[in-house]
């Protein structure tokens, strides 16, 4: 998750500076966003998963936490970030009983989410952090728990040249596929599977039913690591 200093710097002008960058594509974020539900949603039910309970990890300004609501039927929904200020603003305009928001610091529930969602986050965290912003995950996630993990994909020029319009995107350090499955291993998650989307821009929407036969060749502008918290937790070493 990004520091605080930057993400509380675009509280107010989050969505203004990613639809700026996504402009190239013809499309806004909130296309994005519903077709990343959509394709978890379809992941869950292949599995014969119903998530009661998630968490939005790295909510920004709150605008993904109510699609795991009202797309995936997620009874509660928690989302978390570092930076204060734009988690108050996610809190300002989504709050609810059924959806709520905390700073990372601010939750110490462990073992609770049937769900963890996360898009475009690792980017911005250090390499040295990642591995703990992953336990972080994982000890919120009960034993069997999903987490969706999304990423922006390196070897797609697309992705590349979206994020270098990015202002936030500036000092990003993308994650190929291979090593976010690598990191989500090594803190102990089984990788379910892995998904690459978002190949064709507006003007060749026509194309896009292709995408769902190519899923697995990573050429997608973003690709989905979906692993599952083993049922007995992880194991300590002896």
């Amino acid at each position: 998750m990004s520091g605080t200093p930057l993400f509380d710097a675009y509280a107010d002008s989050y969505d203004h500076a990613l639809d700026h960058a996504l402009a190239v594509t013809g499309l806004a974020k909130d296309y994005f966003c519903k077709e990343r539900m959509t394709w978890l949603g379809q992941c869950l039910m292949a599995l014969g998963e119903q998530p009661r309970r998630g968490l939005d990890y790295g909510c920004g300004n709150g605008s993904s936490t109510p699609l795991l609501a009202s797309m995936l039927n997620v009874r509660e929904v928690f989302g978390v970030d570092v930076a204060p200020k734009i988690v108050a603003k996610a809190r300002e305009h989504y709050g609810a009983n059924h959806l709520q928001f905390a700073t990372v610091s601010e939750t110490t529930s462990s073992g609770e989410f049937d769900l963890a969602y996360c898009n475009g986050v690792f980017h911005h965290i250090e390499k040295p952090a990642r591995p703990a912003a992953l336990d972080y995950v994982y000890g919120r996630l009960r034993p069997g728990g999903i987490f969706s993990l999304w990423e922006n994909n390196p070897w797609s020029p697309a992705a590349r040249y979206v994020m270098s319009r990015c202002a936030f995107d500036e000092d990003a350090q993308m994650l190929a596929a291979d090593e976010t499955k690598r990191l989500l291993q090594n803190a102990g998650f089984e990788i379910l599977s892995t998904d690459f989307l978002f190949i064709f821009p507006a003007f060749l929407k026509s194309l896009r039913p292709l995408e769902r036969r190519v899923y697995k060749l990573p050429i997608g502008a973003q690709y989905q690591v979906l692993a599952r918290k083993g049922p007995g937790g992880r194991q300590q070493p002896s």
